[in-house]
């Protein structure tokens, strides 16, 4: 649970802001989708291999 304190004279828009930002940077949403359904260890580390290997390319071309 994220606890965000409003500090004196802040309007509720800046705190409101600040509760985004802080939900974001916790990746709290992303968590929640991969929690849905069950990915099978081999299917996440082809997963990971396939997207090293786009980086990989997008790295080479631009050297």
């Amino acid at each position: 649970m994220l606890i965000i304190e409003i500090k004196d004279g802040e309007s509720i828009d800046r705190a409101l802001k600040r509760y985004k930002r802080k939900f974001q940077n916790a990746k709290i949403m992303r968590e929640l989708r991969t929690r849905r359904e069950f990915t099978k260890p081999s299917v996440k580390r082809r997963h990971e291999v396939l997207k090293a290997v786009y980086k990989g390319k997008l790295t080479s071309k631009v050297d």
